[in-house]
């Protein structure tokens, strides 16, 4: 038999065993713990959420702000910034930090930047579309008191089949009226990941 004659009987059986193989998919529950790779992931985005706004609302600065405003202050979440040596979806962290916000039921909360536009934008062709019974006008929007914002950052050390990483997530909690840092909470994670046969 040729050399090509061999790498085409050798591809076709690949080929024939790869056929052979099924895709098997496990359901999990979403609050399970997955560490596949060792890296972030949802569970560490929505502990450490959990974790730090828990931490936010048990400080002094929600006393003051609700008896000053005679409410509940208005937060809103500006940019967490990925510092870190790997892709974070921060997108999915900052839904985590309003939804646990939101769900304390001691702030109230006002949208996005983006989330604002696309409001703006509805308003603006219900001025034109829809009856004054039913039209939403400008200039009625509800300011906020405080900012959220924050970093994540990573260092990662490695020898061989083993890396030890480690986060720390920096959150701030703004006075808008004031520029006041009355809030800063800091979490931290350390992971030991171990991979015999592959090498960092």
């Amino acid at each position: 038999m040729t050399a090509s004659r061999t790498t085409l009987a050798a591809l076709a059986l690949a080929a024939g065993l790869a056929g052979c193989a099924t895709t098997q998919v496990q359901r999990l529950d979403t609050n399970a713990v997955t560490d596949l790779s060792g890296r972030w992931n949802d569970t560490d985005s929505r502990l450490v959420a959990e974790a730090m706004i828990h931490d936010c609302l048990s400080r002094p600065w929600l006393a003051r702000a609700t008896g000053a405003k005679g409410s509940p202050p208005v937060v809103i979440v500006q940019q967490v910034r990925n510092d870190s040596m790997e892709h974070i979806s921060t997108g999915t962290f900052i839904e985590d930090l309003q939804r646990a916000l939101l769900n304390s039921g001691q702030v109230q909360f006002v949208a996005s930047a983006r989330e604002r536009g696309e409001l703006r934008a509805e308003r603006a062709d219900q001025d034109v579309n829809a009856s004054d019974a039913t039209r939403k006008a400008n200039g009625e929007e509800h300011g906020a008191d405080f900012a959220l914002t924050g970093v994540i950052h990573s260092i990662e050390d490695h020898s061989g089949g083993e890396a030890a990483v480690f986060y720390q997530v920096n959150l701030k909690l703004l006075d808008l009226r004031s520029n006041q840092l009355v809030w800063d909470g800091e979490k931290k994670i350390k992971k030991l990941i171990s991979r015999p046969s592959a090498s960092w």
